[in-house]
């Protein structure tokens, strides 16, 4: 009557002098709703924590019954909105968890006085959880005839206090990252770029929308091999009132290519939007990411569709993530039509810590002169996912400035004070001036590495900030 969680490594077939049997792997799957789940983070100061813990047999065993009554009591209290934040105890025991739940949002904790068995708190707790509770909330309450303790509660000044010792956060913070400071880096903060890397910001004075208005503009989105964010993308756009449509291209032989043609073209002629989602397509090679791509768009039939679109029907394109290498690649940003690059133009190259990054950035609206960004004031910060290995922009100095100046550079990212950065992690790739995203000079193409369509409501609990852009709602906005 307990949910499985568990999964599969990816040892299948044979390894050296090893086989592996055909193995079929069941588990149970609990639903809850979304908005009612809650991360590890303690959320505020000032609330009570406790320690459930489940009974085992003196062979270590669990006892199944009792487990099945605390996850019961657990997930009521959660439905009800009395748990802040929960955690099963791992490796370190008590003590270790109460530390990483403490670092999320630099907050402190502090036991109860006096708390005599500390060594308890560093030993292995099968089955156990540490709990916040909500403001307000008493445990018994909750877990009355519970196996539960009270630890303690929590505090606006970040720490760890136990009895009459004080544990610094910053000293917590760096013993829980040392172990893996050898392989990734870590993020100290090193000499920032000269001032001027904040450039003005730029407000559009125009009402920005397409001469047509459509009840339901329609979307293109094709999939190239590779790509795999249609899914989110396409459910964007349908919440912001579109109707997306997704072709598969496909490329295995000439005859499939030209089939694939074909369609794009009659996709195109008949959509307001063409949006080109991430991924990685053709495994991003060789050479780079996003070349097939900007080579299926600069087939003929498809470039001429592309150019009505922009030049005779006021359309708007967007690229994310792999989507911008390719808008970048074909010159529709900057410069707002497919043309020849040359050895100066601007492009997106391996991230500067060399390998892949996946992580939540903090990007500030620099400019909303495009329609994508016409729902946005400068100056917003959004919370959005990253995950790419080509990411960092590289232009000319004076080619990023001329960018800034026409209200082309949409985005940058910028540390916890809101300050554009060339720091890790809050600038990931390291990309010049801190650029996540930029247009074409009329604004109507937005590429940009940020997966803004990743976000859905009740994604991201626990990551403060706005998270939603609201881009697919301003692009749909534009045509009504």
């Amino acid at each position: 009557d307990l949910p499985a969680i568990g999964g599969k490594d990816s040892m299948s077939g044979t390894f050296m002098d090893k086989t592996v049997p055909p193995t079929l792997v069941s588990f149970a799957v609990g639903v809850i709703d979304g908005n009612k789940a809650v991360s590890a983070d303690f959320k505020a100061a000032g609330d009570k924590v406790i320690f459930l813990s489940c009974p085992r047999s003196t062979a270590e065993v669990l006892d199944f019954a009792a487990l099945k009554e605390n996850l019961t009591a657990v997930h009521k209290a959660m439905e009800a909105g009395k748990i802040a934040a929960a955690a099963a105890v791992k490796e370190g025991g008590v003590a270790a968890l109460v530390t990483t739940m403490s670092l999320g949002n630099e907050l402190g904790f502090e036991f109860i006085k006096p708390f005599h068995d500390t060594d308890s708190l560093f030993t292995l707790q099968p089955g156990g959880m540490v709990i916040e509770l909500a403001a307000g909330v008493e445990p018994e309450e909750l877990f009355e005839g519970l196996d539960y303790m009270l630890l303690g509660h929590t505090t606006a000044e970040a720490g760890i206090t136990i009895n009459d010792t004080k544990i610094d956060a910053a000293k917590a913070f760096a013993a829980y990252r040392e172990p893996l400071l050898g392989i990734f880096p870590d993020g100290t903060p090193k000499a920032e770029e000269p001032a001027d890397i904040a450039m003005p910001l730029y407000k559009s004075e125009l009402t920005l929308t397409a001469p047509v208005n459509i009840a339901k503009p329609r979307v293109f989105i094709p999939v190239f091999p590779g790509n795999n964010c249609e899914y989110d993308s396409t459910r964007a756009f349908e919440a912001a009132g579109a109707e997306a449509n997704t072709f598969i291209v496909r490329n295995l032989t000439a005859a499939a290519i030209e089939e694939s043609v074909e369609a794009m073209v009659k996709y195109i002629n008949n959509s307001q939007i063409v949006m080109i989602p991430g991924g990685f397509s053709a495994g991003d090679e060789p050479d780079g990411s996003g070349k097939f791509i900007a080579t299926m768009f600069r087939n003929p039939r498809i470039k001429e569709a592309i150019s009505d679109l922009l030049e005779n029907r006021d359309g708007l394109m967007l690229g994310i993530c792999n989507g911008f290498q390719a808008l970048i690649k074909l010159g529709l940003v900057p410069y707002g039509d497919i043309r020849d690059m040359t050895s100066d133009a601007p492009t997106l190259t391996f991230n500067n810590i060399g390998r892949h990054i996946s992580q939540i950035v903090t990007t500030r609206v620099v400019s909303n002169k495009s329609p994508w960004f016409s729902l946005c004031e400068p100056g917003e910060e959004h919370a959005v996912a990253v995950s790419h290995g080509e990411g960092r922009f590289y232009a000319p100095e004076s080619t990023i400035k001329e960018l800034f100046t026409n209200g082309q550079v949409a985005t940058q990212y910028v540390n916890a004070q809101g300050v554009p950065t060339m720091n890790t992690p809050f600038n990931p790739n390291g990309s010049l001036y801190a650029i996540e995203g930029i247009t074409s000079p009329d604004g109507r193409i937005l590429g940009k590495m940020g997966h803004s369509e990743r976000f859905a409501p009740g994604l991201f609990r626990n990551i403060a900030g706005d998270k939603d852009q609201k881009i697919f709602l301003s692009g749909v906005s534009y045509f009504k």
